[in-house]
């Protein structure tokens, strides 16, 4: 049994494996919802914002990757997980569903103890928060809080906020995976500059897919933000397939923003405040 009723939704087109889905998880002790179409599990998940969402990807109206798509392009719902239930086992449909942003995959048949795993083991990663980026495997969530929480009663501590603008557009354009390719060499690089230039103590921690937050003493802000930019900067365009390299730059074009912080010049007592000030607060 779960010590909370978490609530799920199940959006399954079968309506006996739905109705046992449904009760089967409230005999768990969770809260359960089955509806067989998805134009309806869109709005059911806009007004009641389930805590889970097991999605098949055959459904009689929109498929499971466009009630994905819709729920993810939300703010509201962008953030709820989704456990792809299907019998489609091809890989392009593995990878369609976790660029989509699926927390998990599995197929039918399917083991209904396994699936309950699944379902509690996201619930369980949602609870406690990330933390490393599954990306960059950098720190994230809890751990960077941690860090910035220390630097509460010591004043002598400096932070770089370094924001890597129009990510959205360039991974429409060119995919995930090049995507995803490009944030770990950029958080790679960002390493390598701390170890070249950085104290033995700096800290980098990543607090959503576009920002990252570096932790450093005041004085030597300048130095770490002057050689971050010029070497990102030069490397944004190598990110790009050689026949776009020359296209005049537009609006949209991969660019790095820093800004320095200097913690003697801000006001916070908690790490919210800090975050605030740093506009790193999500939402």
């Amino acid at each position: 049994m779960v010590e909370a009723k978490s609530n799920l939704l199940v959006v399954e087109d079968d309506i006996d494996v739905a109705e046992m889905l449904e009760a089967y998880f409230r005999v768990q002790g969770y809260e359960a919802c089955a509806i067989n179409w998805g134009e309806p599990a869109v709005d059911y998940a806009l007004k009641n914002h389930p805590d889970l969402i097991i999605l098949d990807i055959r459904l009689p109206d929109i498929d499971g990757f466009e009630v994905a798509r819709r729920l993810r392009s939300n703010r509201r719902t962008a953030d709820i997980p989704i456990i792809f239930l299907t019998e489609k086992r091809a890989r392009t449909a593995r990878l369609k569903g976790l660029e989509l942003g699926a927390d998990d995959y599995i197929t039918k048949p399917f083991d209904i103890q396994e699936l309950r795993l699944r379902v509690r083991n996201s619930l369980k990663r949602v609870t406690e928060g990330p933390l490393t980026n599954p990306v960059t495997n950098l720190p994230e969530g809890r751990l960077v809080d941690e860090r910035l929480a220390e630097c509460i009663d010591n004043p002598n501590h400096g932070f770089l906020r370094v924001e890597l603008q129009h990510l959205d557009a360039f991974r429409d354009t060119y995919g995930f995976v090049v995507s995803d390719d490009m944030q770990r060499a950029i958080s790679l690089m960002i390493r390598n500059i701390l170890r070249e230039s950085g104290n033995q103590d700096d800290f980098i921690g990543q607090i959503n897919h576009t920002t990252f937050i570096i932790v450093t003493s005041t004085p030597n802000l300048p130095v770490l933000a002057e050689r971050i930019n010029n070497r990102l900067e030069q490397a944004l365009e190598y990110f790009y397939p050689l026949k776009d390299r020359q296209q005049e730059r537009s609006p949209t074009r991969l660019a790095i923003k820093l800004q320095p912080f200097d913690s003697e010049k801000m006001t916070f007592n908690t790490v919210q405040d800090l975050k605030a000030q740093m506009s790193l607060t999500q939402g």
